[in-house]
């Protein structure tokens, strides 16, 4: 794990009666070119505003509500209480609900990860999950809420760390239909052996070592030139951006190994006892994960607000 690397989530992995107390740390980076909207007489980040699409007049919030579309141009208005009443609970755990074959899993279904590290005194526990899965070649499929949404996840070992990547929900992958795809196999395809041969020695040919340095984004690197260059030139603007609070460290420390032994040893009957035992581990998180919650849902509001305000401006720098 790199040194700094900032918590973005405290809670535990249960499974059983079994909490091992964790952090997420993310594992990704986005390499695309994200380019901020400024003020160019003022060099102020320009915020998000408020646009009624057809008057082109800006609204206040509290002329605000939110719909949702069922038909084309026909909505039903929720009200803010009535989505508080079925936003998901938030548990502070990655609760495994089962665990599967790793190459069940297809790629479509991974979305992001998350580099999932021991806090407190959970360190034994969490490589003995971890060294389970690597002998058994299983993978965890759990439930997270994160931010106040509930992902599907699978706990993955990898090396030294595990790996939560959260997943799409089965409704959110298209199925093959309409799509025009040759029959499977090599007769239903009219692949002849000889033309199977050549393509094999061709992949022979090209096959090599996964190494990931190899593969560079090189728009962003041309880009990057041009902004070392103007750096060194000098040709530099200053942004004032409001400070992000870090999340608060937790000293809280579960007992796990008594929960593995009466987990192994009730079976079945140990899921009676998950819900209170869900309930202590949710406890102890909770000081931090309020924390986090409200660092993710700043994140999250702030995000939001860029890319709308960004969309918002478009047309209008496009046409100028």
């Amino acid at each position: 794990m790199a040194t700094g690397s900032r918590t973005l989530w405290k809670g535990a992995i249960t499974f059983g009666l079994v909490h091992i107390p964790v952090g997420l740390h993310t594992a990704s980076i986005e390499q695309g070119i994200d380019f901020d909207w400024l003020d160019k007489r003022s060099m102020d980040p320009v915020g998000y505003r408020r646009i009624n699409k057809r008057t082109g007049r800006e609204i206040d919030k509290d002329n605000i509500v939110k719909g949702f579309e069922y038909e084309d141009g026909k909505y039903v208005v929720i009200s803010p209480e009535e989505i508080e009443a079925v936003y998901p609970r938030t548990t502070q755990t990655i609760e495994i609900q089962r665990f599967i074959d790793a190459q069940e899993l297809p790629f479509l279904y991974l979305e992001r990860p998350y580099y999932v590290a021991p806090i407190n005194k959970g360190q034994k526990v969490y490589a003995l999950l971890r060294e389970v899965l690597l002998k058994t070649g299983k993978v965890g499929l759990a439930k997270v809420v994160i931010a106040t949404k509930q992902h599907l996840a699978v706990l993955v070992p990898s090396g030294r760390a595990m790996v939560l990547n959260l997943l799409r929900w089965g409704d959110e992958v298209k199925t093959l239909e309409g799509l025009d795809l040759p029959a499977a196999g090599m007769k239903g395809a009219n692949v002849s052996a000889a033309e199977m041969k050549m393509a094999e020695q061709l992949v022979d040919s090209m096959s090599g070592k996964w190494k990931p340095e190899d593969f560079k984004d090189e728009f962003k690197s041309a880009v990057m030139k041009i902004v070392q260059k103007k750096v060194k030139a000098g040709d530099t603007e200053t942004v004032i951006e409001p400070e992000e609070e870090a999340p608060e460290d937790s000293s809280n420390v579960i007992d796990l190994t008594e929960l593995l032994q009466r987990s192994l040893k009730g079976g079945k009957a140990s899921r009676a006892d998950a819900p209170a035992a869900r309930k202590r581990g949710a406890k102890a998180a909770g000081k931090s994960g309020g924390t986090a919650r409200k660092t993710a849902s700043k994140t999250a509001s702030k995000t939001a607000s860029k890319t709308a305000s960004k969309k918002a401006a478009a047309p209008t720098r496009k046409a100028a």
